[in-house]
């Protein structure tokens, strides 16, 4: 992976005697060396595949947005501009009781001709090494893929289309830790494209396509895999959903209407483009469901051949169980 790399500066939060969060500032920025190459293609790599993001856009009023923009005029050094974050970031962090130590960075690089600033904290972690002498000694590590704090800002997209409501991302992080709520108060942001939203609507605008069609439970199938088939390959290869090229991939209805028009022609809020979501991918050719001590995941295409469902009586009836179940099914009988 080829990237260019403009500035990286590295801060640190650590706790004090009283065990209030503090910022240790660098003296300066880290040279544009292999190992600072290497970091930055680390965290691009990482962020990348990172699958649950949140994307927003600046408020008017937003001091960090304020401060990136002086620094992009060249009114102030990247290095001000990240010990002016870093406090602001500390500031805000030190709110929540997740707040932890760890190694702040803040990057300026180019991939693919598009602009890039990440920030964001990174954890460290022990582990053993091996001296010249063959002694064991105990050394520090960032452990990069650990990251959930951590956002990034589509330079080259903020500056060329203020209408855009997605040039910043962040990593939503792990369920109940409000890292979302904590990166948007510190940046001074609201929320933009919502891509979950995005995916179900577009799961929904399949469904009513296939209904207003009419058509037969085969065909339904083949039009919910093929659906299915090309959002999963965009979101193997890191690319977005595309709804008119997924429209050029799917048969028009019986009155010629392919369904990039239906969903114009319906009103479905739709993006030209959103990432992809696996869980409303998955839905289309499987139905899943966990509760009460179940967990249940079929095809869709065994309903009514191997599975049947009886509203009245809420029972799922299966012909033919999988061997290991039937095994299972059979030692706890005796």
């Amino acid at each position: 992976m080829s990237l260019n790399i403009s500035n990286v500066t590295l801060h640190q939060l650590q706790k004090n005697d009283q065990e209030e969060l503090v910022v240790n500032f660098r003296s300066e920025p880290l040279e544009n060396d292999a190992s600072t190459e290497s970091l930055v293609v680390d965290l691009h790599r990482v962020y990348n595949a990172k699958a649950s993001k949140g994307f927003g856009v600046f408020e008017e009023d937003s001091d960090f947005q304020g401060w990136l923009k002086e620094f992009r005029n060249g009114e102030k050094s990247f290095y001000d501009f990240t010990r002016l974050s870093a406090d602001r970031l500390n500031a805000e962090f030190s709110k929540y009781p997740f707040a932890e130590e760890g190694t702040l960075v803040f990057a300026e690089y180019q991939s693919l001709a598009t602009d890039y600033l990440l920030l964001g904290l990174l954890p460290s972690n022990e582990s053993l090494k091996v001296t010249e002498g063959l002694n064991i000694s105990a050394t520090q590590y960032l452990d990069i893929s650990k990251m959930d704090i951590v956002a990034r800002i589509d330079l080259s997209t903020y500056e060329t289309d203020k209408d855009s409501n997605r040039y910043l991302s962040f990593i939503k992080g792990r369920v109940g830790r409000k890292v979302a709520d904590f990166f948007l108060d510190f940046l001074q942001a609201e929320v933009g494209l919502d891509s979950k939203i995005q995916n179900k609507v577009l799961m929904q605008a399949v469904d009513d396509f296939c209904s207003d069609s009419k058509l037969e439970k085969t065909e339904v199938n083949a039009f919910k895999g093929q659906v299915a088939t090309y959002c999963n390959e965009q979101i193997n290869c890191g690319d977005e959903i595309n709804v008119k090229d997924l429209s050029g991939e799917l048969p028009p209805n019986e009155e010629g209407v392919n369904f990039l028009a239906y969903t114009q022609e319906q009103g479905y809020e739709l993006e030209d483009s959103f990432p992809g979501d696996r869980t409303s991918t998955k839905k289309l050719t499987k139905f899943v469901g966990a509760g009460g001590g179940l967990n249940i995941s079929f095809d869709s295409t065994l309903l009514g051949e191997r599975i049947f469902y009886d509203a009245e009586t809420d029972t799922i009836t299966i012909k033919g169980t999988p061997p290991n179940i039937r095994a299972q099914l059979a030692r706890a009988k005796t």
